[in-house]
Order: C-alpha cells, then sequence, then structure tokens
C-alpha cells in the first residue's frame, strides 16, 4: 500500500495546483497514550525527580507505526491494575512532604481532616492538564470526595488527596487522547474537533506531550479556530525546547528504534557492542537527525549522505577512534578514509539490522526498502526450504555469493532483487556495525544498483539514496500518519502531492513541513459518526469499565 501510494503521490506532484485541497476527514477517535506520552506528561506537569517505575504493555505497530496502532490499543483489567499502582506512586510523590510545596498551593485548615476548598484549588487545574480539557463539575466534585473519603479514612489530608490525584490518572479521559467534537451550524450538521482536541493534536504531533495552559487557554479562547491563532501558536510551539522531543519521538517511531529495547550480539564475536553502546547507538541516529533537521534546518535528503554525526566514548570503540572526552557527546565528522555517509552508515541503523553474530544484507535491504522508502516487501512464502541458504559450506561464502542463491528460487527471486542489492552496499559493516573492508578473506564488492542509479560502493548508495524521489515522499506521508495517527489513506493523495511541492519549494526543510501539516485544516478535519454513540460516549463506556477500582 504504501509503496503504490508513494508512486501515484510522484506521478501526481506535477499537477498539483496552488490551493491546498480539502479532505473529509474520517470520524473522531481514541487512542491510548505510549510510554513516552506517559511519561513526557508526568514530567512536564510534576518534574523529571518523579518516578515513573512501572511496566507498560506495548502497543502494537499498524501500518509501520506505533502512533497508528494506539488507535487500536485497549486496556485490559490487568493492565488496568499496573496503571493504578503506578498512579497511586507518582500521586504519593507529588503530595509527600518533600515535594507538596511544589505542586499545592493551599494548605489544608487540619491536616489531619479533609478540606474541599484546598482539594479542589489542587485537583481542578492539574486535572485540566491532565485530562486536556477543564473538568466539568460531576468530575472534579467525584475526584475531590474521593480524596475527603480517603483523607477521614486514613487521617490525613495529604494521603487522601493522593487518592484524589490517583482517581484522575487512571481516568480514559487521560490514558486515551479524545477527539472530541462538535456538531457546527446548519442544516449540514458538518462536525469540527473543539479547540481543546485540536490543541491535544497539535500537542502531541509536535511535542509528544499534553497542551500546556497557554495552549488551553488558546483552545478555551478560540483562537485556533482562526488561522492567525493558529499560526500564532504554531510558531510558539515550535520555538519550544519541547520541539526536540516531538521531533525525536516521531523518528524513533518511523525508524523502529523501539526495537533497540531487545538488540543483542554475541558479545564474543563483538565484545565491543556491550549496553551502553546499544543506548548510545540509538542516541547517535536521534542527535544526528535533530541537529541537522533543528539546529541546521537544512535538507533532509542530505541525512543520507552527511558525514557529521555525534560520538561517545562507548561507541569510539566501536568505530575504532579515540575520544578525546569519552563521558560526553562531542560532534565529529568521519573521514572518508572511515568510509561512512548517511545515517544508513551509522552503528545503530547497522547493527539494528543484523543478526546477533553476523550481518544481513536481506534484513538491512529491507530496512532502508520500507523505513526509508515506504515500500513494503512482502513476508518470505511459507514453503520456502531455508535449508538451501544455510548449508555448512556457505559459511564459507561472501554474502554476495551466498544471496546468489535466493535468485535460483523463483519465489524468493523478485523480492530479494529488491532488498539484497541495497545490503551487499552495506556489507563494510559488520553484525556490530564496525568497518570492514574484507569478508572471509575476500574483498567486499559493495557496487550495486538501486532504482536505475549504478555506483560502486557505500558513498554511491548514499548519493543514490539522496537522489531517490521516495525518500521525501516517504517522510511527507509517514509524518501525516504519525500526526494523524491513522493511514491517511488514498483519499489524501492530491493532499499529500501539495504538501510534497511545499517541502520541495522550502528545500527540503523538516520544519517548514511540520508547519505545514499543522497549520492545515485538513489536520483537524473530522466527520460526524454514522453511529450515534461518538467519541465521547466511548469514553464514558470506558469509565463504566472502571467503577469498582482501588480508586
Amino acid at each position: 500500500m504504501k509503496g503504490m501510494f508513494a508512486a501515484a503521490v510522484l506521478f501526481t506532484l506535477s499537477a498539483c495546483g496552488e490551493p491546498e485541497p480539502k479532505l473529509e476527514g474520517v470520524e473522531p477517535s481514541l487512542r491510548r497514550l505510549t510510554e513516552q506520552q506517559y511519561r513526557n506528561v508526568i514530567a512536564d506537569l510534576f518534574g523529571d525527580h518523579i518516578i515513573v517505575a512501572g511496566r507498560f504493555d506495548p502497543i502494537l505497530r499498524q501500518d509501520g507505526l506505533i502512533a497508528i496502532g494506539a488507535g487500536n490499543a485497549t486496556i485490559s483489567a490487568s493492565s488496568f491494575d499496573k496503571y493504578e499502582k503506578l498512579a497511586h506512586s507518582i500521586a504519593g510523590q507529588v503530595v509527600n512532604d518533600r515535594n507538596r510545596a511544589l505542586f499545592i498551593p493551599c494548605e489544608p485548615a487540619q491536616v489531619h481532616e479533609p478540606d474541599d476548598t484546598c482539594a479542589r484549588t489542587f485537583l481542578e487545574p492539574v486535572g485540566r492538564l491532565l485530562f486536556r480539557r477543564p473538568l466539568d463539575q460531576s468530575e472534579l466534585s467525584l475526584s475531590v470526595g474521593l480524596a475527603n473519603t480517603a483523607s477521614q479514612q486514613l487521617g490525613d489530608f495529604y494521603d487522601g488527596l493522593a487518592f484524589g490525584l490517583t482517581s484522575l490518572m487512571v481516568s480514559p479521559n487521560f490514558l486515551f487522547v479524545v477527539d472530541e467534537f462538535e456538531k457546527g451550524k446548519g442544516e449540514e450538521g458538518e462536525a469540527k474537533l473543539t479547540g481543546y482536541a485540536k490543541a491535544s493534536r497539535l500537542s502531541f504531533f509536535l511535542w509528544n506531550t499534553t497542551p500546556d495552559t497557554e495552549l488551553l487557554d488558546a483552545a478555551r479562547s478560540g483562537a485556533l479556530s482562526n488561522s492567525n491563532g493558529l499560526e500564532a501558536q504554531i510558531e510558539r510551539m515550535m520555538q519550544s525546547p519541547r520541539l526536540r522531543q516531538g521531533v525525536q519521538a516521531f523518528f524513533a517511531d518511523m525508524l523502529h528504534l523501539d526495537e533497540f529495547d531487545h538488540l543483542e550480539k554475541d558479545n564474543l564475536i563483538y565484545p565491543a557492542f556491550d549496553p551502553q553502546v546499544i543506548d548510545d547507538a540509538r542516541d547517535q541516529l536521534l542527535l544526528t537527525i535533530e541537529h541537522h533537521l533543528l539546529d541546521e534546518d537544512t535538507d533532509y535528503r542530505d541525512l543520507f549522505t552527511t558525514r557529521d554525526t555525534f560520538m561517545s566514548g562507548s561507541l569510539g570503540r566501536v568505530y575504532r577512534t579515540p575520544i578525546s572526552e569519552p563521558d560526553l557527546w562531542t560532534a565529529y565528522e568521519f573521514s572518508e578514509g572511515e568510509g561512512r555517509a548517511g545515517i544508513q552508515s551509522l552503528a545503530g541503523f547497522i547493527a539494528l539490522h543484523s543478526h546477533p553474530g553476523r550481518s544481513s544484507p536481506t534484513i538491512r535491504g529491507k530496512a532502508v526498502r520500507e523505513l526509508l522508502l515506504c515500500q513494503k516487501i512482502p513476508d518470505p512464502p511459507g514453503d520456502v526450504d531455508f535449508s538451501v541458504f544455510n548449508e555448512p559450506s556457505s559459511q564459507q561464502m561472501t554474502a554476495r555469493e551466498r544471496l546468489d542463491v535466493h535468485n535460483s528460487v523463483p519465489s524468493c527471486a523478485g523480492c530479494h532483487r529488491l532488498t539484497d542489492g541495497i545490503g551487499l552496499s552495506l556489507e563494510n559493516y559488520d553484525g556490530a556495525g564496525q568497518f570492514r573492508t574484507r569478508d572471509v578473506g575476500f574483498d567486499i564488492d559493495a557496487s550495486g544498483n538501486l532504482d536505475g542509479i549504478d555506483y560502486e560502493n557505500q558513498f554511491g548508495l548514499a548519493d543514490a539514496l539522496s537522489q531517490n524521489p521516495g525518500i521525501p515522499v516517504c517522510l511527507v506521508q509517514n509524518t501525516l500518519a504519525y500526526g494523524l495517527a491513522r493511514d491517511p489513506g488514498r483519499d489524501a493523495r492530491d493532499w499529500i502531492s501539495f504538501l510534497m511541492q511545499k517541502f520541495e519549494e522550502s528545500g527540503y526543510r523538516f520544519k517548514p513541513l511540520l508547519r505545514s501539516v499543522a497549520a492545515s485544516e485538513n489536520f483537524f478535519a473530522v466527520i460526524a459518526p454514522q453511529e450515534e454513540r461518538a467519541a465521547k460516549t466511548q469514553v464514558g463506556t470506558l469509565l463504566n469499565s472502571t467503577k469498582g477500582s482501588g480508586s
């Protein structure tokens, strides 16, 4: 789907006119907070010193993105228990005697008794930030009531207040981002997102966290409903330090960097690749992308040819380069002799797409096709005899010789022609991403062809990637899918073509692309659900399902 869609966008790009095409939108939805979003919200509201010590059930990728999978993620009874324990742990830290003065703007009349006024004074503004909208009176009264009941039973105002805060943090109104909408005036009754829903969509897209007070104030005033007010908030958000965590979250999702959590290497074969290297290899990818696209604000396509990166002490051992300050990240430029150009040559990308004890041209080529070009490679047929590729003698063959076997099997040849050539051009890096020139005693042949462009080595592949028209189309498509938390679909083809034209006019710079998406009416377009129950009713159903919990 993605590959065909990208090709269609390229076909129609030249016909894209000046006016932005208008999309009808889709029905409002619910999507579960990701683990990183949950952690970001807690840090933003209460500070980095509040410990979020809990395990989260994973969200399964859909159409390549966790952001899309979040729309289908649910919370089971056992998961709810985890959320409840985690919330109570966080609430306990917020109200303890070391932190309460930081967050609670009042003191109870009697510390051993309930105090409705003080509880309300704390829970109302915190609830607004957690729910991403003002609490209605029933929600606020419920939370205050729980706090007061617990205070009476426990004989301590602050211990009771922790229960009131916990009740907010286990509510689906917090755990799920809700596309709340309202119907417009007139016969059509056109649906539109509320100002608060727009604020949430903007904030999770650009910052990967909850809206701040200023953005919620703009939602309340109606400023997000006019282009000037919306653009003013987008510009403010683009200037915020939180944009960095938002950009990192997007590329971590697009490049599947969560897979570093399960990355393993044979430490007998690759002794330099220790757990610290795994963490630093992931961070190196993100720091390189962030610096290139945010600090330098340069052409996205140059990410695949740049030799500029950042180096840590642990990575210095993998790259076999001396580091003057091993305890710090330092700017670093690869020399030509080090054989690297582009993020696809960094140890993190290479090691992530390799076997534990050796390289894998097929896996690497598949990663380039799927993650960077949005071209889906089919899974192997179920009837393939893998013993053909795993004979003992194959261990003495070069990777190119081993992969020639794939082309002798008709059911394999089609897909492997798409992947293996790219991967063979990355064979100068072993399974841990370390540079090499020979494989099983033979010089490595890294020549290849990418979609009609012939090249001689990994530098040629880097140039071919940067020139491939699918590279920017894939980024635009993923940016939309991430921001909308759904596959944009075929109906968005003209919109993507329009955004591609704007992207090209900006010199393929990522920040203008973010602005174009966030400022578009299409980014907030919804239609009224066919069923009577809308998104808000769905939340009510979820709330009912959690009644009777410990909170």
